[in-house]
C-alpha cells in the first residue's frame, strides 16, 4: 500500500466546506481485502487507538483505516479534527480525505498512519508514544499562540475572513480594502512610534510622570561597577533591566548584594546594551490590560515554582512539571515550561538550594525572581478587583504612550487601592502583551479580550468583507468574467478579477499566465486596493486546492456541455464535473445567488444546493424553468423581444436590447447572448442598479486588448477572421453556430488540440469540424502532454474523414505557419477561424501580417513611381521579409 499523491485542499472543496488533505492510495497487495477479515489487526489499532475504536470496527478497507488512523493522531497530539472520508475511484485508486488543523502536522500524521497500519498488519511494534509527543511539538510550534488565536477566533465567531500570512502570527482578518492585520496583540493600527516610546522604558517613564501615573525611581547606567553605584544611590533593593525590550526578557528583581546587582547586568546585557536600574517596589506582579480606552482585564502573576515531595531533586520536580500538557514552547500553551537555566540556579543558590536538593514535602520555593508567563510563572485573574481609580490611571499611561493594545505592569499590594495610598508604580508598558494569562489563568474567570480587540478593528455592522463572485462553466467562463468585471467597474468599485489572462486591478493586468485558480483569487483579496472581486474558477484549481475563498456573494454556471479535461484527475463522466463545478454553488453566503443557466440541465440540477436564492437565466422566455421559478417568485433574466428582462415574481423590466449590446451582434451570437444573461444576471443579483448594468452591457467589446481570444473578429481584404481560444466539444458546436448567423461564401479553419484529451474527445472535434468547415489546417499542438509525435494530427485526420462539408485538409507544423498559410488562401467573403493555442502569440502576429501585406500590396505603385531613380542607378528598398522566416 502507498500513497501516490497527497493533496492539501485548502479551501471548499468537493468534500467538505473546510480544509482537507486528500491522498490517492494503491492498496497493492491488499487490494480486495476486506478490514473485517483481520480482527486482530483491527484489535491492534484498537488498542493504539483507542478514540477510533468505533470506526474501526466498521471500516470496510485497509485504505479506509490508514484515514481513520490519520485522523486519530491528530487528535491524540492536541489537533483535534472529525471528518475522514475514504471513496474507490478503481480498485487500484482509492482517494483518502481527512481534515486538518495544521497542514503540515496533517501530512505527517498521514504519513504516519500509513506506517502504523503496516505495523499493525505485521504484527509489529509501533512508536505510538514517540510518534505522538512529535506530531504534539509540531502542532505547538506551527499553530497560532493563545493571543493571536484569541483575535482570530473572535474574527470567525463574527463570520469575518481570516488568512494566515506566515509561520508566525501575521494574519490578515478581512478581505482586500476592508482588511486589517494582527501579529500576537499587535494590530495594523498599532503606532510604530508608540511601540518605539514603549520599548524605550526610561522615556516611558518620563511620559507617565507627567500625566501622574507613578513609577520607579532609577537611570541608566554604562557598566556593572555603574549598575552597584546606582543601587547604592537609590537603595536596595533594586531591579536590573534592559532600557528596550519586552516579555521580560533580562529582568532581575529584589537585589541587594554587589554580585547579584553585577551578575544581573551582565544577563541583561546579553538582551540589550543600554541598561537601567531601578528602585524595587515591594508587592505583587499585576497585568492590566487595557485595549482602546478600556481596562479589559487583570491579572496578578505568580514567579514559577515547584513544590517537594521529599523523593525527587528540584530538576526532577521542573522535569516532572512540564510534562503538564498545559505547558509548552513558544506561547502555544495555556503555561509555558518552566526553565532551570543559569538565572534559575542563581535564584535557587540564593535560597541555599541546588538543583539536586530534594525539597520535603510541601516546601514550595520559586526558581525565578519575575513572574513573567514566557519563563513559567502562573496567573490569577483580578480583573473584577482592580479600583477604578486604578482603571483610570492605566487608560491615562496608555493614551500618553498612544498605543491601542498595551499591558501595563503593575506592582503593588493591592489591586483594588489606589496605586498612591500603597506605593504602588507602573514599571513597564508593553506594546506586544502576551493575553494567554487573561484568556487562561492558572486560577480565576477567563477573559475574551481577544472579543475586545477585534471591536476596536471592525465596528458591530462590519463583516470585513468585499462582494465576490465566482464564475464557473464549460465555456463562456472568461468572457463572463470579464463583462461582471466591467458592469461593477461601472458602479464605481475597484474591481480585481482573475481569469485565464492574467490578474487585473481596477482595468490593469498586474499578472500574466492562467490566473484562474485559488492561488490568484488569494493574491486579490489580500490586495487593499480592491473593493470588489469576480473570480473565474477553473476545475484544475477546485480539485488542486480547493477554493481560494471561504464563500461568494454570487455562483455563476454558465454550462456543463461536451467539455475538455474529461478522463483527468478521476472525471470521467459529466455527473462528475457538474459535482466539482458545483462547489462554488454549494459556498454562496447565505444572503448571496446562484446564478444558474436554466437551459442547461446539469446546470440546473445545482440550484438544489444552492445555499443562498438562485437566479435562473435563459435565452428563451418560456423556459418551463423559468416559469415555475417565477410562479415561486423567485428572480429570472431572459431574452424577449429582442432584449434582456429581469422578472421577479411577477415584476419584470428591460434590461437592455440586444441590438446595443456589441458582443451579441444583435443577438446573433447565441453564446455571447447566454454570457450577457448570465453577466447581467449576476450584476442584479449584486444590488446594482439596471441603468449601470445596461451601460456596462453595451459599452463592452470583446476585442483582442479587452478579450483575448475570445470571439475576436478582425477583417482583411474582404474576409472575416474569428479568433477564439475554444478548444472543446461544446465550444466547436457554439462556434459553428455563430458562422452560420453570418455572411460568407467559404469556411476555413486552423484548429489543434491538446494531447491530454481523449481519444473520442480529439475525434469528436475532428468530425465536428469536418461537418462544419470547407478547408481545414491541423498541426501539432505546442505541448504534446504525453503523446507521441504526430499522434494528435493523426487522430484529427481519422476524425476529418467523411466530414459532410470538408474538401480540403492541410498539415503543417507550428501554429504560427498554420496561420499564415490560411490567412493567403483567403478570398473575400470568407470566414476564417483561427483556433488559437498560444493566444497572445496569435494576436501579436496578426496585426504584423496584416501590415506586411498591406506593404507587398503596395510595392508595385511605389516601383513605378520609383523607376527614374532605379535608371540612375539608385536601389529600392527590399520587399519585407515573410514573418514565418
Amino acid at each position: 500500500m502507498e500513497f501516490r499523491n497527497v493533496r492539501v485542499l485548502r479551501g471548499p472543496n468537493i468534500w467538505a466546506r473546510f480544509p482537507v488533505l486528500e491522498a490517492s492510495v494503491d492498496p497493492g497487495v491488499w487490494r480486495g481485502v476486506n478490514a473485517t477479515q483481520l480482527p486482530l489487526v483491527v484489535d491492534r489499532l484498537s488498542a493504539w487507538l483507542p478514540g477510533g475504536r468505533e470506526s474501526l470496527a466498521s471500516a470496510v478497507s485497509l485504505v479506509e483505516v490508514v484515514g481513520i488512523a490519520a485522523r486519530e493522531l491528530q487528535t491524540m497530539c492536541g489537533s483535534p479534527v472529525t471528518f475522514c472520508k475514504t471513496t474507490m475511484y478503481s480498485p487500484s485508486d482509492y482517494r483518502v480525505v481527512v481534515q486538518y488543523r495544521e497542514e503540515k502536522v496533517g501530512l505527517e500524521a498521514f504519513e504516519k498512519a500509513l506506517e502504523l497500519v503496516r505495523a499493525a498488519v505485521n504484527g509489529q511494534p509501533f512508536p505510538l508514544e514517540e510518534t505522538i509527543e512529535a506530531l504534539r511539538d509540531k502542532d505547538q510550534r506551527l499553530r497560532l499562540g493563545p493571543s493571536t488565536n484569541s483575535v482570530v477566533q473572535a474574527a470567525i465567531d463574527r463570520g469575518i475572513p481570516v488568512r494566515r500570512m506566515n509561520e508566525d502570527s501575521l494574519v490578515q482578518i478581512g478581505h482586500s480594502s476592508k482588511q486589517r492585520r494582527i501579529c500576537a496583540a499587535e494590530t495594523s493600527r498599532t503606532s510604530a512610534i508608540a511601540e518605539s516610546i514603549a520599548q524605550d522604558k526610561e522615556l516611558t517613564k518620563e511620559l507617565l510622570r507627567a500625566v501622574g501615573v507613578p513609577v520607579p525611581w532609577g537611570r541608566q547606567v554604562c557598566d556593572a561597577n555603574d549598575a552597584w553605584e546606582a543601587a547604592q544611590e537609590i537603595g536596595v533593593p533594586v531591579v536590573v533591566k534592559p532600557q528596550f525590550g519586552n516579555q521580560g526578557r533580562g529582568v532581575a528583581v529584589n537585589l541587594i548584594t554587589r554580585e547579584q546587582v553585577m551578575a544581573a547586568f551582565d544577563a541583561a546585557q546579553q538582551e540589550g546594551k543600554c541598561i537601567m536600574v531601578e528602585k524595587f517596589a515591594p508587592g505583587q506582579d499585576h497585568r492590566v490590560l487595557v485595549v482602546g480606552d478600556k481596562v479589559i482585564a487583570a491579572a496578578r502573576r505568580e514567579p514559577p515554582k515547584v513544590t517537594g515531595d521529599g523523593v525527587h531533586t528540584i530538576a526532577q520536580l521542573v522535569e516532572i512539571e512540564n510534562r503538564n500538557p498545559l505547558r509548552g514552547e513558544e506561547h502555544a500553551t495555556a503555561l509555558s515550561k518552566l526553565r532551570l537555566d543559569d538565572i534559575g540556579l542563581a535564584v535557587l543558590a540564593e535560597q541555599k538550594l541546588t538543583a539536586e536538593t530534594i525539597l520535603p514535602a510541601g516546601k514550595t520555593v520559586a526558581i525565578r525572581a519575575n513572574a513573567n508567563l514566557s519563563t513559567g510563572g502562573s496567573a490569577t485573574d483580578v480583573t473584577d478587583e482592580v479600583h477604578p481609580d486604578v482603571a483610570s490611571r492605566m487608560v491615562d499611561a496608555v493614551r500618553m504612550i498612544g498605543l491601542d493594545v498595551a499591558g501595563i505592569d503593575v506592582v503593588c499590594t493591592d489591586i483594588s487601592r489606589p496605586l498612591e495610598e500603597q506605593h504602588g508604580v507602573v514599571v513597564e508598558i508593553n506594546a506586544v502583551p502576551g493575553l494567554r494569562m487573561h484568556l487562561q489563568p492558572s486560577f480565576g474567570k477567563g477573559r475574551n479580550v481577544g472579543e475586545a480587540i477585534m471591536a476596536t478593528l471592525f465596528a458591530p455592522h462590519e463583516t470585513g468583507r468585499i462582494p465576490i463572485v465566482a464564475v464557473t462553466g464549460v465555456n463562456g467562463k472568461t468572457t463572463t468574467t470579464r463583462l461582471i468585471s466591467h458592469i461593477v467597474g461601472k458602479s464605481g468599485k475597484k474591481v480585481g478579477m482573475t481569469c485565464t489572462d492574467g490578474i487585473y486591478v481596477g482595468g490593469r493586468r498586474i499578472s500574466t499566465g492562467d490566473c484562474a485558480g485559488p492561488q490568484s483569487a488569494r493574491a486579490v483579496l489580500s490586495n487593499p486596493l480592491v473593493d470588489a472581486a469576480v473570480f473565474e474558477t477553473a476545475r484544475g484549481g477546485i480539485l488542486r486546492e480547493g477554493l481560494g475563498f471561504d464563500r461568494c456573494d454570487v455562483a455563476v454556471v454558465t454550462n456543463i456541455g461536451e467539455g475538455d479535461h474529461l478522463g483527468q484527475n478521476g472525471i470521467e463522466t459529466l455527473d462528475q464535473l457538474a459535482r466539482v463545478k458545483r462547489v462554488i454553488v454549494e459556498n454562496v453566503a447565505p444572503h448571496g445567488m446562484g446564478v444558474l443557466n436554466a437551459d442547461d440541465p446539469y446546470t440546473a440540477d445545482m440550484a438544489a444546493h444552492c445555499t443562498g436564492k438562485v437566479v435562473f437565466y435563459s435565452r428563451h422566455a418560456d423556459n418551463a424553468l423559468v416559469a415555475s421559478h417565477r410562479a415561486a417568485g423567485g428572480r429570472a433574466v431572459y431574452v424577449q423581444n429582442g432584449a434582456l428582462y429581469a422578472a421577479e415574481g411577477g415584476w419584470e423590466a428591460k434590461i437592455a436590447s440586444l441590438s446595443a449590446i456589441p458582443m451579441t451582434l444583435d443577438g446573433r451570437i447565441g453564446f455571447q447572448v447566454e454570457n450577457a444573461l448570465a453577466a447581467a444576471s449576476a450584476a442584479w443579483a449584486l444590488g446594482i442598479a439596471f441603468e449601470t448594468i445596461r451601460t456596462g452591457l453595451e459599452t463592452f467589446v470583446v476585442d483582442s486588448k479587452v478579450a483575448p481570444g475570445r470571439f475576436n473578429i478582425m477583417s482583411f481584404r474582404g474576409a472575416t477572421i474569428l479568433v477564439d481560444y475554444g478548444h472543446n466539444v461544446s465550444a466547436l458546436n457554439a462556434m459553428i453556430d455563430a458562422i452560420g448567423k453570418l455572411p460568407h461564401e467559404r469556411r476555413l479553419c486552423v484548429y489543434t488540440t491538446a494531447g491530454d484529451r481523449r481519444d473520442e474527445d480529439i475525434l469528436r472535434q475532428a468530425e465536428l469540424i469536418g461537418h462544419g468547415f470547407d478547408e481545414v489546417m491541423i498541426y501539432e499542438d505546442s505541448c504534446s502532454r504525453g503523446r507521441g509525435e504526430g499522434e494528435v494530427v493523426r487522430l484529427m485526420r481519422q476524425g476529418l474523414t467523411g466530414g459532410k462539408r470538408l474538401q480540403k485538409i492541410r498539415e503543417t507544423r507550428g501554429e504560427l505557419n498554420a496561420v499564415e498559410t490560411m490567412l493567403r488562401q483567403l478570398q473575400p467573403g470568407d470566414i476564417l477561424f483561427l483556433q488559437a493555442d498560444q493566444v497572445e502569440l496569435v494576436l501579436d502576429f496578426l496585426p504584423k501580417f496584416f501590415a506586411s501585406e498591406e506593404q507587398r500590396a503596395a510595392e508595385p505603385a511605389i516601383g513605378q513611381m520609383m523607376a527614374a531613380p532605379v535608371r540612375n542607378g539608385h536601389v529600392p528598398a527590399p520587399s519585407a521579409l515573410r514573418l514565418s522566416e
